[in-house]
């Protein structure tokens, strides 16, 4: 063989110019083939630090508006009904974001931040996500489970939190029974104590006081305080806290870059909607539920929560794998009070369950996942089809419960179903907010005499030794 240069060997022998040509494009070839391997060896091989800023980056397109995969949704028919949803009573600043094919399709905010003040909501701006939080707090702990860090199946106690339940039930309940609601607590037990100014940890350990209304595992009961253990969970073996810890392993990677876990985080935020009343009555911002982060304590813009529902529907298998994904959307447990809170919706919804900080239904034949939450003076809510990478959320700065409905009228323009009004706009002004007995996801410090609450609140505070505030 000769040691000379393939073309000139080639040519030698006769060899033409379409055989030079073939010879040249499989060198090419096998050149970007090993261009590829290095590109994920060089990936593969970055510093754990710099991983996150990679994912975000490679993320980028996913945050902008994406026209070309509009598919299903009438956007001009769901930007009029915005439109004449934020002229009702009770209504001050609301932004929706729909997703469709695992693309965001519309980003939109209406009304303001603040009545009165003339200061528009746009994508950018920050809102609370309340009880919406909860699946964040469900993802981190399966995503640490999938490290190896934390097993489902152990007991809540082999984690060392602050939670002791009745008749040392924190030995039999599990990680995936605290996620779930299934601790066999009254519903949100110790809410009113939190409300009141007392501190998460405490009231952790005082719920050895109650007396069990079943067995862990074996019934449903939504829960604030104790579900907050799971951020003790997530510190415990990270080493870092629960605010950090997310903000590294999920809002960095998946790019959400104005997403935070405190009430610092909303406020320092250059455009956030304050909290209204009802009445439009402008709000304080009370820390109660930043202090049970896992619970209740995420802030974002709508465009953020829009790119965590991509990463939910499986747009971001990087960040959040199938197996994580299947955890923590899994049906674990009938809600069957659900069904009936959600009466109206019956024609077309049933066989309400929860996972880990995630609710399920069957709607028309669809299996869809989402949640809803609810703070004084703030509301939210997020629903998509996993199989189809579709869905709505929304965020709003009142106590108006009116929005509720926004993402079944969504869901059936997905799913070519007959209209049906259930925003209840044809139906004349309804100012209306939702009876925190009514609706779990909703703190009932929201639906109060708010004036009350805070003021409480306040002196319970100064009178609290400051060392028992958990960090953030």
């Amino acid at each position: 063989m000769s040691g000379g240069p393939p073309g000139v060997t080639a040519s030698r022998r006769g060899v033409g110019s379409k055989g030079l040509e073939k010879q040249n494009i499989i060198g090419l070839g096998t050149f970007a083939l090993l261009a590829a391997a290095f590109g994920l060896w060089a990936v593969a091989t970055e510093p754990p630090t710099a991983r996150p800023a990679i994912a975000a980056k490679q993320h980028l397109k996913l945050a902008a508006v994406s026209p070309s995969h509009r598919r299903d949704v009438d956007y001009a028919a769901l930007d009029a009904r915005l439109k004449q949803l934020i002229e009702r009573p009770g209504m001050v600043g609301l932004s929706v974001g729909v997703v469709e094919g695992g693309r965001i399709t519309f980003l939109s905010g209406y009304g303001e931040t603040l009545a009165g003040s003339g200061d528009k909501v746009t994508p950018e701006t920050v809102f609370r996500w309340a009880s919406v939080s909860k699946g964040v707090a469900g993802t981190m702990v399966a995503k640490l489970a999938e490290q190896g860090k934390i097993n489902l199946q152990a007991p809540v106690a082999q984690y060392s939190t602050s939670l002791k339940l009745p008749g040392g039930n924190e030995y039999r309940a599990t990680v995936a029974d605290l996620l779930s609601h299934r601790l066999g607590l009254y519903r949100n037990a110790y809410d009113n104590k939190l409300e009141e100014g007392q501190d998460p940890a405490f009231l952790r350990r005082s719920l050895v006081e109650l007396n069990a209304v079943c067995a862990p595992g074996q019934c449903w009961s939504y829960q604030n305080v104790a579900y907050d253990a799971s951020s003790e969970i997530v510190a415990g073996v990270t080493g870092e806290t629960y605010a950090r810890a997310v903000k590294e392993q999920l809002f960095d990677p998946i790019g959400m870059t104005s997403a935070s876990v405190s009430r610092d985080g909303l406020i320092n935020s250059p455009s956030w909607a304050r909290p209204h009343s009802v009445g439009r009555k402008p709000l304080e911002v009370l820390d109660i539920y930043y202090r049970v982060p896992a619970a209740g304590g995420v802030n974002s813009s709508i465009k953020d929560l829009a790119l965590w529902m991509v990463a939910q529907a499986g747009g971001m298998p990087d960040v959040l794998s199938p197996g994580v994904l299947q955890t923590v959307h899994a049906r674990l447990i009938k809600t069957p009070s659900e069904r009936g809170r959600l009466r109206k919706f019956a024609e077309r919804l049933s066989d309400a369950e929860y996972g880990f900080g995630w609710r399920s239904y069957d709607y028309a034949g669809h299996r869809i996942v989402g949640h809803r939450g609810g703070v004084a003076g703030y509301r939210s809510l997020i629903l998509f089809d996993p199989q189809l990478q579709s869905g709505v959320v929304a965020l709003w700065n009142s106590n108006a419960g009116q929005p509720g409905g926004l993402e079944f009228e969504v869901m059936d323009m997905l799913y070519h179903l007959p209209f049906r009004d259930w925003l209840e706009l044809d139906r004349g002004p309804q100012p209306r907010a939702v009876p925190a007995e009514a609706a779990p996801d909703i703190a009932a410090a929201s639906v109060r005499d708010e004036g009350r609450v805070a003021a409480r609140y306040a002196v319970a505070r100064k009178s609290e030794p400051r060392r028992q505030r958990p960090a953030a």
